[in-house]
């Protein structure tokens, strides 16, 4: 099948922005003296083309924020792609997640004990491959994020989820790190992020409390390069790879 001019025009585009941003992480990884930094390729609205493309070029790692959007990718793209689910997670969906996308790599978003044993529970019902979790912590504390809260309170809960992902009981989910979406005024700022450096201090605190080796997922379009330099192990660029999207239906 012959490919038009303007599907070649925009295949370009793609690898050319990609190769872009991961030079761009590469250089600054190295310049921070950080381990290896993980590029998420975020394609929430965008075709099956543009990431069959970028898959074609050897990229393996996606991200995407709705679960219907992402099944229906996982159904007609190849079964090596390595999704990552970064969208806000609802308790009745954490079953359409672990049954329905056996090549489901990472879920970043989870905020709750409840759900860690939903994932769990409904992964163990078809004996999928054991799915990477990050827990979401809310370190900027507005209301409008999900997340465990860095308060008494949400302390209590966040250190009962790390306590079921690392139990025994918990064998089809592996506990990988936290993550964060940090403040518009953080990202902005020309000053250190604080909401990245609370997620670090977090990290050391339960590496040490529960003997791990936590990674971090912080870090976007508009600021991936800050969380590099303070400790992000991955990060997640949608815009700079695929252009603007366009509204959600």
């Amino acid at each position: 099948m012959s490919v038009t001019l303007p599907a070649l025009v925009r295949q370009k585009e793609l690898i050319s922005n990609y190769d872009i941003i991961l030079n761009k992480v590469k250089e600054v990884a190295l310049r921070a003296a950080s381990a290896q930094v993980e590029l998420v390729a975020v394609s929430k609205l965008k075709p099956s083309s543009d990431i069959l493309t970028l898959y074609n070029h050897g990229v393996r790692h996606f991200g995407e924020n709705y679960v219907q959007e992402l099944t229906t990718k996982a159904s007609e793209l190849p079964k090596d792609i390595k999704w990552h689910f970064i969208g806000s997670l609802q308790t009745d969906k954490c079953k359409v997640l672990a049954k329905n996308i056996e090549n489901l790599h990472a879920v970043e978003t989870i905020d709750s004990l409840k759900k860690c044993k939903k994932l769990n529970t409904h992964r163990q019902e078809v004996n999928g491959a054991v799915i990477n979790v990050y827990l979401q912590i809310n370190t900027s504390g507005e209301d409008q994020k999900s997340g465990f809260k860095l308060s008494e309170g949400g302390k209590k809960d966040l250190y009962e989820a790390v306590s079921f992902l690392v139990s025994e009981e918990c064998k089809f989910l592996s506990f990988e790190g936290l993550m964060t979406i940090g403040s518009f005024l953080e990202s902005t700022s020309s000053e250190q992020n604080n909401d990245f450096k609370k997620l670090v201090d977090l990290k050391k605190e339960l590496d040490e409390k529960f003997s791990l080796s936590l990674k971090t997922s912080m870090g976007m379009s508009n600021d991936f390069q800050d969380a590099i330099r303070q400790g992000s192990t991955s990060v997640r660029v949608g815009s700079s790879i695929f252009g603007t999207r366009p509204p959600k239906n």
